[in-house]
């Protein structure tokens, strides 16, 4: 074999090297990826099944309900157009109150939202972009949407 097919081949056997590990790369991220969706998209059937996703609206007054043991909270989420009954078992923020923004990572059972974390805005004039696109979109009568994959 000369030199040239030698180094050739040593090209090859590395381009293909650098595309299996980008491979596994791209799969891990895709994998750890979490989507935005609003309550409309969950009405619409826009949910990834198979994973855990975070809802965004606004907690929906007078929704706000603790079960007896102190932990278990259930409480309404809306966009404005749509709402979703959300079940959490953990301790709120400390700025969670009826009528602002937050965010729930979980999944969705049935028509409920079992949410494993719930993370609450941290001042009065900051709200997820997600969750003011989708406030934004649910006021003017269109659908919210975002990017979705199952």
């Amino acid at each position: 074999m000369k030199a040239r097919q030698k180094r050739m081949i040593f090209i090859a056997v590395g381009l293909a090297g650098l595309a299996i590990a980008a491979t596994f790369v791209m799969k891990a991220f895709n994998s750890n990826m979490m989507y935005f969706i609003s309550p409309s998209q969950i009405k619409v059937g826009e949910v990834p099944r198979d994973r855990n996703f975070r809802l965004g609206g606004l907690v929906l007054e007078g929704s706000l309900k603790r079960e007896d043991d102190g932990l278990t909270v259930h409480f309404v989420v809306t966009d404005g157009a749509q709402e979703i009954p959300v079940i959490y078992t953990g301790i709120l923020p400390d700025l969670f109150t009826e009528g602002q923004g937050v965010v729930a990572v979980g999944r969705l059972d049935a028509e409920v939202f079992l949410a494993e974390e719930v993370l609450a805005k941290h001042d009065e004039t900051y709200m997820p972009p997600e969750v003011a696109d989708a406030l934004e979109k649910a006021k003017q009568g269109g659908e919210a949407s975002a990017p979705v994959k199952n």
